[in-house]
């Protein structure tokens, strides 16, 4: 009779198991150990290996972002090559002698000291 008790609790056990509510609340359980299993390893991963990690999404953003850099890039190009020639003649003309004959007089002084 124990014997028998113990059959029918264990067939009661296996037909809870298998309802379709069960085996779903199962397998959720198991696919959420392993995403937080492999969450918990992209973050050790990411703290031994920052800089490569952080070097390759800044090159998927660029290459996300390939046809807006291709339309704008020339213009920016531009604009910073206008920007630093507007400067170099800031400061060519501010450094300018106010005639050649200085210009001659500075090496003459130069090659003295040497």
């Amino acid at each position: 009779m124990l014997q028998r008790a113990e059959l029918h609790r264990r067939l009661d056990v296996a037909r809870a198991a298998l309802k379709p509510g069960a085996l779903f609340d199962r397998g959720k359980y198991r696919i959420g150990e392993k995403v937080d299993d492999t969450a918990h390893a992209v973050q050790e991963q990411f703290r031994n290996n920052r800089l490569p990690i952080a070097i390759a999404a800044v090159a998927g953003v660029a290459w996300l972002l390939r046809e807006p850099i291709k339309e704008h890039a020339p213009r920016l190009v531009q604009k910073i090559q206008d920007l630093a020639t507007d400067v170099a003649d800031h400061f060519r003309s501010s450094d300018e002698p106010a005639d050649e004959g200085d210009i001659e007089n500075v090496e003459e002084d130069d090659e003295a000291v040497r």
